[in-house]
């Protein structure tokens, strides 16, 4: 079992950037498919991001192509989340998640969730 643990919110104003992080521990992460996800109040919780176990193949959300990049340091057990040109529509809980093998849009193919960073972008 893996424990995922996100780190790297806050508040930003338009225009700014943030680098999110998730740290795992419990198992190596090279062997985890990663996905990053956001949860706005009273929505449901939307794909971002994710990432293969080897890091070549990506994929994004229409709302973050361009801004946002994912990217992953198997040597030191983390996944990152580069976030530019914040919009206020960005503003949400991010949660990284792992899943064996390779990498999904879909939230429920997920395994392992960390417990999420608050990510709050002002106009």
């Amino acid at each position: 079992q893996v424990q995922l643990v996100e780190s790297g919110g806050g508040l930003v104003q338009a225009g700014g950037s943030l680098r999110l992080s998730c740290a795992a521990s419990g198992r190596t992460l090279s062997m985890y498919g990663i996905g990053w996800f956001q949860q706005a109040p009273g929505k449901e919780r939307k794909f971002v991001a994710t990432i293969t176990t080897s890091g070549v193949t990506t994929e994004y959300a229409d709302s973050v192509k361009g801004r946002f990049i994912i990217s992953r340091d198997n040597a030191k057990n983390t996944v990152y989340l580069q976030m530019n040109s914040l919009k206020p529509e960005d503003t949400a809980v991010y949660y990284c998640a792992a899943r064996h093998g390779g990498s999904s849009l879909r939230a429920r193919a997920y395994d392992y969730w960390g417990q999420g960073t608050q990510v709050t972008v002002s106009s």
